[in-house]
């Protein structure tokens, strides 16, 4: 009897954590739908918009979209708190919800201060949003992956990135027209409002995430912990190719629609359904990249990424023969294909080449790096599309774009290959 009784309990324990697994998937798969409502109202291409609308040059638009990256660095400090903050879903909450809540701030900026002040208050509180949205973004990815079993884990991405990009693009698709229906203030009064809502929802689901037992750095709260991902050269090989990849692609690509909406004068309506075609892709790829990834590495796959987004730069150069539409097209496919494969590569590079005691960090070092080629490219970016102004304008149209492409291509089919060529095969 009591063997029974002992038999008993541990099945009931195996039930029990099964069941918090699946809650906490479903959590998960919840939470991100009010966090992408949100980020696509007030970001992509509805940001920029809000930055013209707002007075924004070329160079305070690609500073803005520095910043995120830039961000990222505040994660290594994230790393070493956490080793003292073991409740990881308190914090992640906190910290979403303090960046949520910033975000929105922008919006009261043309309600509050002088126009004369704008930029830089702007500046001044995406900074800050992005800070908070960083920290909370380490806490989140090492607390996934102890919620999500290795064994389903590119499955399992896919089918949310899947869900959560139909999201994005419905919430581009309904941002764009009603900025087209409502333009200036009273289309902007509808996103921010939205946003608030979106805030109130997302942070209930962050407050309901599991939050299973974190484990400490082996080496504690030392600066042993900073080292130990410099000391694997496999990691950090493929990190710096990454940051290289990352500054190179971040020069032009953060930019596109600022040269759609301003140097080739589309619509935002035109310009938020290429936008939304791109997303579009990416839902439909993230399920694909997810079940290739059951098959193949996680390194392997990533090569296959590399030289379709370096394509999405250099198709550009087809302007100066075939209609712009046809190209706008040609390359937010390439590039929804490429950064569906990418976004869910790159996560489960993180989190499954890097120890579990050590992963914060790994993704810390790992987020510094990128962070910084990520800051670098969009401010170079905005400056050389600020200086390609009195130029031709096929330089401004796509010859920044289309030399960048070409560096890319370099970088995809000859660099890539060699840095990865230890890491080929199945898992």
């Amino acid at each position: 009897m009591g063997r029974f009784f002992r038999g008993f309990r541990q099945t009931l324990a195996i039930r029990q954590s099964e069941s918090e697994n699946r809650r906490g998937l479903r959590i998960s798969l919840i939470e991100g739908i009010p966090a992408n409502i949100l980020a696509n109202l007030l970001g992509g291409p509805l940001q920029t918009v809000y930055l013209t609308y707002l007075g924004f040059t070329a160079f305070h638009i690609g500073l803005v979209l520095a910043i995120p990256p830039f961000a990222l660095l505040v994660q290594i400090f994230i790393a070493f708190a956490m080793q003292t903050w073991h409740n990881r879903r308190v914090f992640m909450a906190l910290f979403g919800i303090i960046h949520r809540i910033l975000w929105i701030g922008t919006g009261l900026i043309p309600l509050t201060f002088s126009e004369d002040s704008w930029i830089p208050i702007y500046i001044a509180l995406w900074l800050s949003s992005m800070i908070f949205a960083q920290a909370c973004g380490v806490i989140w990815t090492s607390l996934m992956a102890d919620v999500v079993p290795p064994a389903i884990r590119g499955k399992y991405f896919g089918i949310r990135n899947t869900i959560h990009w139909a999201v994005v693009c419905i919430t581009l698709l309904a941002g764009g027209q009603i900025m087209e229906w409502l333009p200036g203030t009273q289309g902007f009064t509808v996103l921010f409002s939205v946003s608030a809502a979106c805030v109130i929802w997302n942070g209930w689901a962050l407050s309901r995430y599991p939050n299973p037992p974190f484990q400490p750095s082996e080496s504690g709260k030392s600066l042993k912990m900073l080292i130990r991902p410099f000391s694997d050269r496999r990691f950090l090989s493929a990190t710096f190719f990454i940051s290289l990849f990352v500054l190179l692609m971040n020069i032009v690509i953060p930019l596109f629609s600022y040269v759609m909406l301003e140097i080739i004068n589309l619509s935002t309506s035109k310009v938020t359904l290429i936008i939304m075609l791109q997303n579009l892709v990416m839902m439909i790829s993230y399920y694909y990249w997810g079940l290739l990834n059951s098959r193949y590495s996680t390194n392997t796959l990533l090569l296959w990424t590399f030289p379709l987004i370096a394509a999405s730069c250099a198709v550009w150069a087809g302007m100066a023969i075939l209609p712009v539409m046809l190209i706008l097209i040609v390359v937010h496919v390439l590039l929804g294909f490429g950064f569906a494969g990418y976004n869910l590569l790159v996560f489960n590079f993180l989190i499954g080449d890097s120890p579990k005691s050590e992963r914060p960090m790994y993704v810390a070092v790992f987020s510094a790096f990128t962070g910084i080629a990520g800051f670098i490219g969009p401010v170079a970016g905005g400056w050389l599309y600020d200086q390609a102004a009195s130029g031709p304008l096929w330089l401004q149209t796509y010859g920044l774009t289309t030399f960048a492409g070409a560096a890319l291509l370099v970088l995809a089919l000859v660099l890539a290959p060699f840095v990865f060529k230890d890491r080929r095969g199945h898992n």
